[in-house]
């Protein structure tokens, strides 16, 4: 009996107290960060378990979420009383207009389209009725070629390049038409 009291660990105060105290002790202006309330812990109590940096992490974020630490800048603070609440990132909210006293909230409408009701009778199907131009609606069908292929007057082409078949015209771009070379003949008298 008398070993194992030797051997055990003197008593540590709870984490959220020996991190209040660190932050008093620090008293710097902008907080402390999370480093230097570690090293202050460190060197007061000394014999620390061996998960003192998840356990110093995890009592930091509780103390932040239930607002007994202000976190700002990377640092933890004490919240000050009179000082206004900061305000995060984006757009504050509108303030909304308080309601007359008597009166109720209308029930909240879900978000997105109601369902539809199984039971309601079918809706009537609209017979389509024609527009007033007489012309149906969209692009017009592509007709259909004739398949003897466009003849122009007098003039053949001759080419290698094979045609498609029912085009009147063979593919890719046309050669280059040669002009009749003319020869200049000089006149001396």
């Amino acid at each position: 009996m008398a070993a194992e009291e030797i051997n055990k660990p003197p008593s540590l105060p709870p984490y959220p107290e020996m991190i209040l105290s660190a932050i008093e002790a620090l008293n710097e202006a902008n907080g402390c960060n999370k480093t230097s309330i570690s090293k202050y812990i460190e060197s007061k109590y000394g014999d620390l378990p061996a998960g003192h940096t998840a356990l110093l992490s995890h009592h930091l974020n509780r103390m932040k979420d239930t607002g007994e630490l202000v976190f700002w800048k990377n640092n933890y603070m004490k919240p000050d009383p009179n000082a206004p609440p900061r305000r995060g990132r984006g757009r504050p909210p509108k303030p909304k207009d308080p309601l007359p006293p008597g009166s109720d909230l209308p029930p909240a409408r879900p978000r997105g389209r109601p369902p539809k009701d199984p039971n309601a009778p079918p809706k009537p199907v609209k017979p389509k009725t024609a527009t007033g131009s007489g012309k149906p609606r969209g692009r017009p069908r592509k007709m259909a070629r004739p398949t003897g292929g466009i003849t122009t007057g007098t003039a053949t082409t001759t080419s290698a390049v094979p045609m498609t078949a029912g085009s009147g015209r063979p593919r890719g771009r046309p050669p280059k038409v040669k002009a009749a070379t003319m020869t200049e003949v000089s006149v001396q008298n």
